[in-house]
């Protein structure tokens, strides 16, 4: 029996987690078994199309890209989702194509934003005592 190839890997954005498989297919793309054109909201929907529109329609032709997205918010999802579309082709490319194709693909994706590829760091800073938020103190009265 053939084996079967198939990349996992996983996008972060703040606490929302995006979890996709990648494997060889017909060019389709869900987010937890849901069409990629589907997804809400539809002004951050071309967010999650911009890996698909750097690289060509073709490059996801023979893949098919299933994504489980949990945590945060829609926004953080929206990111979440479209790094990790970028990076699961660029894994899939990595093992089973070649790694000259590879790098092409990860210099375009890093020309047009890092994020794509790298996680951003950044997490809320969490509330101090002494005041409402995490730099915010309370307001002070002399009389």
């Amino acid at each position: 029996m053939k084996e079967v190839e198939f990349v996992q890997v996983y996008g972060k954005k703040k606490t929302a987690t995006a979890i996709a498989c990648c494997k060889r297919g017909r060019g389709l793309i869900k987010v937890n078994s849901c069409p990629i054109e589907l997804l809400q909201p539809e002004i951050l929907r071309i967010k999650t199309f911009e890996p698909v529109l750097l690289l060509g329609q073709d490059k996801f032709a023979n893949v098919d890209i299933r994504i489980r997205v949990r945590g945060g918010g829609y926004t953080a999802q929206i990111y979440a989702i479209r790094q990790a579309i970028a990076k699961a082709i660029v894994a899939y490319y990595q093992k089973y194509v070649d790694e000259a194709s590879k790098r092409e693909i990860k210099q375009v994706l890093m020309d047009y934003d890092r994020t794509l590829l790298v996680a951003d760091p950044r997490r809320c800073e969490p509330k101090k005592f002494g005041g409402p938020g995490a730099r915010a103190r309370y307001q002070k009265s002399y009389r």
